[in-house]
C-alpha cells in the first residue's frame, strides 16, 4: 500500500506534467522528497565532494576584493556552506535562503553546533584556507562565517518577492550555486525567476551563480528530478535580458570523472553579472 509521502509525490507529479503553469509547482516535488529521504542522506548523495570542487570560482571572485559591501544573500543556500565560506571576509553579514525548513534547520544545528550528526564541514574550510593561501586557521574561518551568518530565511525564486517581503536595503551581493535552473522546469521558469531574485540586489551590485549546463535530470535518492537544460548562451541571455552586465563567463565541461550518476549534466557555468545601475 502506498504511504501518504509516497502519494503526495505522485500527486506532485501530476501537478508538474501540467505545461506552463504560472504557479509552477516544482518546488513541491522536492519538499517532499527532501523531507522523505533525509538531509544527511541528501548530502551523501548529492555530489558534495563534486560540487565543492567549484566553490573556487567563489574564492577566486571574492579574494579579488572588488566584490564587497554589508551584506550578501546567498540565493537558495541548501542545506551547505561552501558557496559563501570565501565571502565572510568581505561582508559584514551574509543571509542564507532556502525553500525548505530541512536545509535551514541544517544551517542553524552547523551554525549553533548542537548536533553531532550535522554534516562535517571542516574538511572543506581546511581546504577553502589552504587555496585562499592567506594562513587564516581553519577554526577562525568557521567561526567568523557563524557569527556573520545572522540570518536564514525561506525564500521562494518563483514569487514576484522571493522573501515575502521588500527589503529595507537591498543587498551588495547575490551568490548562488546550482540553484535556479534546478528549481525552474523550463527557460520561461527560470528568466522570471531570475528576474524576481534581482529585486534583492542593489543597482550596481553583483551577482556570482555558478549552475549547471545541458542537464536535464538529477537524482534525489529514488526520485528523478527534471531541470530545464540550459546552454551558454541560455545563460548569458538570461542575465542580459534581467538587467546585468556581464564582467565573465566561464564553462566548465564536466570530465569522465566527475560523472557520479545522480545527474546527466555535461558542464558548468560561472558567471559574475552586474545590475544595472
Amino acid at each position: 500500500m502506498m504511504s501518504k509521502a509516497e502519494l503526495d509525490f505522485f500527486v506532485a507529479l501530476n501537478i508538474l506534467g501540467v505545461p506552463k503553469s504560472n504557479r509552477y509547482p516544482f518546488v513541491l516535488l522536492l519538499a517532499k522528497y527532501y523531507l522523505r529521504l533525509g538531509i544527511l542522506s541528501l548530502l551523501s548523495n548529492n555530489g558534495q565532494k563534486r560540487n565543492s570542487t567549484f566553490y573556487l570560482f567563489f574564492s577566486v571572485k571574492f579574494s579579488a576584493g572588488k566584490i564587497y559591501g554589508k551584506t550578501l544573500i546567498d540565493i537558495g543556500t541548501g542545506p551547505t556552506i561552501y558557496q559563501i565560506l570565501s565571502a565572510c571576509d568581505y561582508f559584514e553579514e551574509i543571509v542564507a535562503t532556502d525553500y525548505l525548513e530541512v536545509n535551514r534547520a541544517e544551517i542553524r544545528s552547523w551554525i549553533h553546533s548542537d548536533d553531532p550528526g550535522a554534516f562535517d564541514w571542516s574538511p572543506y574550510i581546511q581546504h577553502t584556507c589552504k587555496i585562499e593561501g592567506k594562513g587564516e586557521p581553519w577554526k577562525e574561518k568557521e567561526q567568523k562565517l557563524k557569527k556573520k551568518l545572522k540570518k536564514i530565511l525561506p525564500i521562494d525564486v518563483h514569487q514576484p518577492k522571493p522573501l515575502g517581503f521588500v527589503l529595507s536595503q537591498p543587498a551588495d551581493a547575490l551568490v548562488s550555486a546550482f540553484c535556479i535552473e534546478a528549481v525552474s522546469p523550463d527557460r520561461e521558469s527560470f528568466d522570471r525567476a531570475l528576474q524576481n531574485v534581482t529585486t534583492l540586489l542593489k543597482p550596481g551590485g553583483h551577482f556570482l551563480m555558478i549552475g549547471a549546463l545541458e542537464e536535464s535530470f538529477y537524482l534525489a535518492g529514488e526520485a528523478k528530478l527534471s531541470v530545464v537544460p540550459m546552454k551558454e548562451e541560455d545563460v548569458k541571455e538570461s542575465f542580459t535580458k534581467a538587467g546585468y552586465r556581464i564582467h565573465d563567463f566561464h564553462s566548465y565541461t564536466m570530465p569522465p570523472s566527475l560523472k557520479i550518476g545522480v545527474d546527466d549534466v555535461q558542464g558548468i557555468f560561472f558567471i559574475n553579472g552586474q545590475k544595472s545601475a
